[in-house]
């Protein structure tokens, strides 16, 4: 059977909460190695927001608001092959307090200050960085 080679739409979800961002450090196949903040890929008929949404509850359950998408990144991914379209998400929450829902995919997860990322990155982090892009919620003086 011959696979036919796909490009897959990631969202990261870039959860805001006291000038901070949610990330984690990956231990899944897929990325594994790497920190990035939480997220997946878009399902069938699902928006962009609703992915977001889904994804915060999944891995941090995080409930999450004002979600509005910031940038887009192309990632390839040669070690497995992989080629990904994906949408940052900019979202508040209204707690520091998170839970690591998939312990079998995600080693640690913390808040940090947009300067003190951990590395290494997560490809799409990294091309993120590399556009000189960071969520504009960050650049707010108020809490949510």
């Amino acid at each position: 059977m011959t696979v036919t080679p796909t490009v897959r739409v990631g969202v990261g979800v870039w959860i805001i909460h006291d000038g901070k961002v949610l990330m984690n450090y990956r231990i899944k196949p897929h990325g594994g190695g790497t920190w990035a903040p939480p997220g997946g890929h878009l399902e069938m008929n699902e928006s962009w927001e609703d992915c977001a949404k889904r994804e915060a509850m999944e891995e941090a359950g995080l409930q999450i608001t004002n979600i509005e998408l910031f940038a887009v990144t192309n990632d390839i991914f040669p070690e497995s092959g992989k080629h990904y379209v994906t949408l940052h998400m900019q979202a508040h929450s209204s707690t520091s307090e998170f839970t690591n829902m998939e312990p079998d995919k995600y080693q640690q997860y913390g808040w940090y200050k947009w300067e003190e990322l951990p590395q290494p990155s997560l490809p799409s982090v990294a091309n993120l960085l590399q556009q000189n892009k960071k969520p504009p919620y960050l650049n707010e003086n108020t809490k949510h």
